[in-house]
């Protein structure tokens, strides 16, 4: 039907009882027909997982009120997954978006989020997909200055399309004392983890580790970094694809001799 609403699939890796995930399917409510498929648990840090030695278990939930919700024992990806080929299987999604992560996805912490592997799994299936994250930690973080933002930019998902095989990684500072700057189309700044490992040891007196480190950003001096947008407080949005073959390094490799 020309008057059907969008259809928007919405997923985290935080949980679904996560804060930032309401924010979203309220937001999303304005622009389309919202489905729930999130883990039933915090899956930060899994990256593009798929469970594959487990049986996966999907319950209907009452999380959301007037919302179609499941909750997933698997990975965000598998959430993906399983929304598509088994949830909704008659109809695909118009849009996926993931998120509100709590907590930054910027520069390389994109390869290890599940937030935005969640996306990247809409991205392959050709669905258009945003991952949203916003920069704060806290136990009750507040992501009510992000809402106009996050309205914006799916309405142009859904409005313009993206790429197909691009997922957007949208980034928000934590709210402060001044309003958002607005939206900058950004590319990943080069940074990473220096990590280390603290060595401990359990009352048996055998060793564990605790990974640690600090997070540094190689490009300081760049302006069209993600990066640096959020530390000036702007809203970061960097297209993304999974193709990660280094085409112009191949272009040299066809000259070598094997």
């Amino acid at each position: 039907m020309a008057d059907q609403k969008p259809l928007i699939l919405v997923t985290n890796d935080d949980g679904i009882t996560a804060h930032g995930i309401r924010t979203l399917v309220e937001v999303m409510q304005e622009l389309g027909t919202v489905i729930v498929v999130a883990p039933n648990s915090p899956q930060s840090g899994m990256g593009h997982a798929i469970t594959i030695a487990n049986p996966l278990r999907l319950y209907p939930s009452d999380i959301f009120a007037d919302v179609i919700s499941y909750e997933c024992s698997g990975t965000p990806a598998d959430c993906v997954k399983l929304a598509k080929h088994h949830v909704l299987k008659d109809r695909a999604p118009d849009l996926v978006v993931s998120g509100i992560n709590h907590g930054y996805n910027t520069s390389i912490s994109v390869l290890y989020s599940g937030t935005m592997s969640a996306a990247i799994e809409a991205a392959i299936e050709g669905i258009p997909a945003i991952g949203f994250s916003l920069g704060d930690f806290s136990r009750q973080p507040d992501f009510s200055h992000v809402r106009e933002h996050v309205l914006t930019i799916a309405r142009q998902v859904l409005e313009r399309g993206l790429t197909k095989g691009v997922a957007l990684n949208v980034n928000f500072p934590a709210r402060g004392p001044e309003p958002l700057q607005g939206i900058r189309i950004c590319r990943q700044a080069n940074a990473k983890w220096q990590e280390s490992f603290d060595e401990r040891r359990d009352p048996h007196g055998r060793r564990y580790f605790w990974l640690d480190g600090e997070f540094v950003n190689f490009d300081t001096h760049a302006e069209d970094t993600d990066e640096y947008a959020v530390a000036n407080n702007y809203t970061s949005v960097v297209p993304c694809q999974y193709d990660l073959t280094a085409h112009q390094t191949a272009a040299q490799m066809r000259e070598w001799t094997f």
